[in-house]
């Protein structure tokens, strides 16, 4: 496979000048996002909106300079995300929705409609065969990803707590993910339910088509039949009270296998483009309600049709980079009898890995880690 190229620019502006979002919009056309026949298609834009309590998520300011570029180019753009899987703000749509409004993402000042992709409780998904899977065979895909003609991927590069980073490979396979998709990424076992809040109201068996969930009249608590479950984790997003969760995490190389397979069922056969701006790189995902001092100075936007290149780039400049004073890595490093292993996000977060990702991810053929960086000005 040929070299792929990642456009890079950095965030330096001039005073008087155009500012950081017309920097973007600059960026992401040298990169070639032109070439992409936009005219009359609707345009997926997926984001994190960012938990309430967390400050360092994308501001909408860059959501609406793409959205900008898709409008001038003739598609049709809406930004979009799937519910979560845990318990918080965004675990079904409306609540997703207010979070998202709450954090400054509406209409008005995104310029396009916001739609959460798996619907209102995380069910409507659709799903997609994996091609070359080789630890899953199909991907629970949020309906409206799948539904858009053109699929855009806009991520905040920072640390993660699991997977090292989360870049744009993590913001589109995890996050396109259905509540059902994100359970096979992140979950082994069936759910249980916690009986201390379950209300006995009943609405979890509505989505249950295994006949699993079983309903004791005298204490009016549901539980589930571990013999008959097959995990799908449908009832935890029919669960207004978080009653239902699971107990059995995969271990993070699974966890990055599985997210690679799911990438490459939301990219297949579809014109795809990648941003990932590398800035407030926090040691944890932008799904906590709260987040630390970054951990490494701004780096820069990056944009590539190569969603797998573009990470490696992302990680290749973060690697290089000097660590920040007053942050957890600098904080880590300094502990007597710390053990260093010459890497900012494992010295950040040890418990994480991250490299399997990009390993699997161009063995089954998601792009290549390979690539040119070309410097707009």
């Amino acid at each position: 496979m040929t070299k792929a190229n990642v456009f890079f620019t950095d965030f330096r502006t001039v005073a008087f000048g155009d500012g950081l979002p017309a920097k973007l919009k600059k960026l992401v056309r040298k990169a070639g996002i032109d070439q992409i026949d936009m005219k009359g298609k609707f345009v997926a834009i997926k984001m994190h909106f960012g938990e309430l309590g967390n400050v360092s998520y994308l501001r909408p300011n860059y959501a609406k300079a793409i959205v900008d570029v898709v409008k001038e180019l003739g598609g049709t753009p809406f930004l979009t995300d799937c519910n979560t899987l845990y318990t918080g703000s965004r675990k079904n749509a409306l609540e997703h929705l207010e979070c998202a409004w709450e954090n400054g993402f509406s209409p008005l000042s995104v310029g396009c409609p916001i739609l959460i992709a798996d619907g209102l409780k995380g069910t409507d998904d659709i799903t997609v065969p994996i091609r070359g899977g080789e630890v899953l065979h199909e991907a629970k895909i949020g309906r409206a990803i799948m539904d858009a003609d053109i699929f855009i991927s806009l991520s905040h590069f920072k640390g993660h707590e699991l997977t090292g980073f989360g870049g744009a490979i993590k913001n589109i396979g995890m996050g396109c993910g259905s509540r059902a998709g994100k359970k096979d990424q992140h979950r082994n076992g069936k759910p249980v339910v916690e009986h201390r809040l379950c209300t006995g109201c009943k609405r979890c068996l509505r989505e249950c088509a295994n006949d699993a969930l079983e309903f004791d009249p005298t204490t009016r608590k549901m539980s589930v039949n571990q013999d008959k479950c097959v995990g799908c984790g449908r009832c935890i997003g029919a669960c207004n009270f978080d009653a239902i969760r699971f107990t059995e995490n995969a271990a993070n190389a699974d966890l990055n296998r599985r997210m690679a397979e799911y990438t490459k069922a939301v990219l297949d056969d579809r014109p795809h483009f990648h941003v990932s701006l590398v800035m407030d790189i926090s040691p944890n995902c932008d799904c906590h309600g709260e987040n630390d001092a970054p951990i490494l100075p701004d780096q820069g936007m990056f944009a590539s049709f190569d969603p797998l290149a573009l990470d490696q780039a992302c990680v290749d400049v973060c690697l290089a980079a000097e660590p920040m004073p007053g942050s957890q890595l600098s904080d880590n490093l300094a502990r007597p009898g710390f053990v260093d292993h010459h890497d900012h996000f494992v010295n950040s977060r040890p418990e994480s890995e991250w490299a399997t990702c990009l390993e699997h991810a161009e063995k089954i053929g998601v792009g290549t880690r390979d690539y040119e960086l070309v410097v707009v000005k």
